[in-house]
């Protein structure tokens, strides 16, 4: 087999990059998601990919994508965060690339090019949640990917967790990606900095003073530096992200756990207390074997990775 190009398409971001057979990238390119709809997105992909056909003998485009994608792994659904729906992702860039094109949920990618690639011996039965500008899901069972009879299994984002709570982007009220993703870290240190101001300086001082001003790189960084108001709003986050993997738990009985996404770079400050609250939730904790929780080696690269390696086989 030869080379692929693995896209990863999030709220945010766009990463691009060319991997072989063995799951390694040979280049790796990012660009900021478009904010004005679909064409403007997929010209940047469309680019993307020609840039790379002019250098790489390239068979096939695997693209990652933060949403609901159809069983045929052609058209996106839903995508929340980025206001689209029914969009026939597929047909548009391979219309331009003539090459190949599969799109796939970007979680779901992230699980398969983890357990593909990753160097842990991970479990046939595994579950990857990504926590970035929201939280995806992808399930690994017997050793393949398991999507649901319409492409949709595992959007844990979507489960609700708090009956009646924050407004969603699909609609919903209480959804566990607004108390446990990128933005609900960043929302939550805002309020706090507000509130405490005091004890936030380190935050504050990171951005342009203000609690409006304050980003979610630099929650991290305060965090890093013991600043009291980031390290809550890690902690609040972790509380219910340690919630909801319970819950999955409880419904899947998986023999692991991999956190991967954007906010899972804040290591140890996610993985410690999302571990003793996932513990502190968990029904029949004393009685039945407990799933590991790691973070993901391949870190923000599993998407892409796992995209490319999709559509090459």
């Amino acid at each position: 087999m030869g080379l692929a190009v693995g896209i990863d398409i999030g709220g945010t971001k766009i990463a691009g990059g060319i991997v072989d057979d063995d799951g390694n990238i040979l280049q790796m390119d990012r660009r900021s998601t478009p904010s004005r709809g679909p064409d403007a997105l997929e010209k940047v992909v469309i680019d993307l990919v020609n840039e790379y056909k002019s250098e790489y003998d390239i068979e096939a485009v695997g693209i990652g994508f933060a949403g609901f994608v159809d069983e045929k792994r052609s058209r996106v659904l839903l995508a929340p965060n980025l206001g689209w729906s029914d969009e026939p992702l597929q047909l548009a860039i391979e219309s331009k690339v003539n090459i190949p094109v599969v799109v796939e949920n970007d979680a779901n990618a992230a699980a398969w090019g983890e357990y593909r690639f990753s160097g842990a011996q991970l479990p046939e039965d595994m579950v990857c949640v990504t926590v970035g500008t929201g939280i995806g899901g992808g399930l690994i069972f017997g050793g393949n990917l398991y999507r649901g009879a319409h492409g949709l299994a595992a959007e844990f984002g979507h489960l609700n967790i708090e009956p009646g709570g924050r407004l969603c982007a699909c609609g919903n009220r209480g959804c566990w990606e607004q108390y446990a993703s990128g933005n609900a870290l960043v929302r939550e240190a805002r309020l706090l900095a507000a509130e405490r101001r005091k004890e936030a300086q380190v935050l504050l001082d990171l951005g342009d003073g203000t609690p409006e001003g304050v980003e979610g790189q630099h929650v991290t960084i305060a965090a890093r530096k013991d600043d009291p108001v980031a390290l809550a709003a890690f902690d609040s986050l972790a509380r219910w992200l340690g919630q909801g993997i319970a819950d999955v738990t409880s419904l899947l009985d998986p023999g692991c756990f991999v956190i991967g996404g954007g906010v899972s770079e804040a290591g140890d400050l996610l993985l410690g207390a999302t571990r003793r609250a996932f513990l502190s939730a968990l029904s029949g904790r004393e009685n039945r074997p407990i799933p590991e929780i790691r973070l993901a080696e391949l870190g923000n690269r599993a998407g892409l990775v796992g995209a490319a390696d999709l559509a090459r086989h």
